[in-house]
């Protein structure tokens, strides 16, 4: 039995990058960010001012347990004010820290989601172990620079939040697009801002988790047709959850990660950025996105800047 309905199982095959970079590619629609891509984006630096769009990495996370493992990060020192040749001298401390590759800021690697026994490009399942990755592993991304956009779907809608699981449609995209007079152009990545870090502002974490507005399946062959080479949401599951149809479980990862290889960030803080864009009217960044490369991970971790 297919994982997915026909329908979108059609939509997959229209949409699927399987093979276009070449039978060994391993970064899906990063491809797209060529130097034409990366001069767009430095282009982008006009204000001289700079976002973090990374949440802070500590046990005050946005997790709360719903995910076995995916546990919100916590720091060990393993040095304290150790003195190596007496107090007046070399004093070091040192640290650690263990957490779900996803449980902050991330982006997904192509690793994370598959179907029918693959994932991107035909890797099969199998090379996703208890060891990680072997293959599709988050240190494929490798750098990521380009020019970012910002579409504030919210704002659109008049809204601070959305308070529901708000599919975000294509017309919407659009809509979004066209308030900031911005062009697409292949190479580009997006960031969709719904507001639902209001949630979090307000201590209501499970609230965030459970009731998501997101990505529809009808924004699938936008992103495609725009040649985007990643999106990213200020939400923890990025599709709008729960879905559309409830015999079909996350099906935007599934095309998105499997058949197009597209770069998936979820948990971005963009209501500070936001804020500012609509004050200047410049809605496209300079992005700095590149995950820390974990060999074999399935989720990258990433302080995101951006910069005008």
């Amino acid at each position: 039995m297919p994982k997915l309905p026909d329908e979108l199982l059609e939509l997959a095959a229209r949409v699927s990058n399987k093979g276009r970079w070449g039978d060994g590619d391993r970064r899906g629609t990063l491809n797209l960010i060529d130097a034409e891509a990366v001069r767009r984006g430095a282009a982008a630096v006009r204000q001289g001012r700079s976002f973090s769009l990374a949440i802070p990495f500590d046990a005050d996370g946005p997790q709360t347990g719903g995910i076995p493992g995916r546990d919100n990060p916590s720091l060990e020192m393993i040095a304290v004010n150790v003195a190596f040749v007496g107090p007046d001298g070399f004093t070091t401390n040192d640290d650690r820290f263990s957490m779900g590759t996803q449980a902050a800021t991330h982006w997904d690697a192509l690793s994370h989601v598959g179907y029918s026994g693959e994932l991107y490009n035909g890797v099969p399942l199998s090379v996703v172990s208890e060891a990680g990755a072997s293959d599709l592993g988050i240190e494929h991304f490798g750098p990521v620079a380009t020019r970012g956009v910002l579409l504030d779907v919210a704002r659109l809608h008049g809204v601070d939040h959305f308070d529901d699981n708000h599919p975000i449609t294509a017309d919407d995209l659009d809509g979004a697009l066209a308030a900031t007079g911005v062009e697409l152009a292949p190479g580009d990545i997006v960031m969709v801002r719904t507001g639902h870090f209001h949630f979090l502002r307000i201590g209501e974490k499970d609230r965030y988790r459970m009731t998501c507005p997101g990505l529809s399946v009808g924004t699938i062959e936008w992103l495609h047709d725009h040649q985007v080479a990643g999106v990213a949401t200020d939400t923890l599951v990025l599709e709008c959850f729960p879905g559309e149809d409830p015999a079909a479980l996350l099906p935007v990862h599934m095309i998105h990660l499997r058949d197009m290889g597209l770069a998936q960030g979820q948990i971005w803080a963009l209501d500070e950025l936001a804020a500012d864009c609509a004050a200047d009217g410049q809605w496209d960044v300079q992005l700095v996105a590149t995950p820390i490369p974990l060999t074999g991970a399935s989720g990258g971790l990433v302080a995101p800047t951006a910069i005008k």
